[in-house]
């Protein structure tokens, strides 16, 4: 990976209600970096709030004692914002759990939009299982 620069590192309680605020200094650092307008004012914003969502709902299971932890980078030649989202949960599988929500047999269900959504707004989703359960969003400028 790039080398990169902590813009933001936050630690919140498993509560919802915690997601508004993150999302707006998440998107601070996004026009800091002059990234297409459309992507700070919905896809980072969506893919954001899906990523904590299911940190805090799903992760932590919306356990007061858990926390989630943010972070925000910037590579250093500032055209790429990466911004980790974990949780203490035991973690899921990546692949198995992303539906392509549009097929007529995933029509129906309400698991999997989330990560589905995050895939068709970010350019990369990735996750990882070390100390916690993170997953990664990449936004690249241009």
């Amino acid at each position: 990976m790039r080398k990169m620069r902590v813009a933001l590192e936050i630690e919140i309680p498993s509560d919802v209600h915690e997601i508004e605020r993150v999302v707006e200094l998440v998107q601070k650092e996004c026009r800091q970096l002059k990234i297409e307008p459309e992507k700070c004012s919905l896809n980072v914003p969506v893919a954001l709030t899906e990523a904590l969502s299911n940190a805090i709902l799903r992760g932590n299971r919306e356990d007061a004692s858990k926390y989630v932890r943010v972070r925000a980078s910037v590579s250093k030649a500032g055209d790429m914002l990466v911004v980790d989202v974990t949780d203490e949960g035991a973690g899921f599988d990546l692949p198995a759990s992303t539906l392509n929500c549009t097929t007529p047999e995933n029509l129906e269900r309400e698991d999997g939009r989330g990560l589905y959504l995050m895939q068709c707004l970010v350019d990369r989703v990735e996750q990882f299982v070390d100390g916690g359960n993170t997953v990664r969003l990449t936004v690249q400028r241009g």
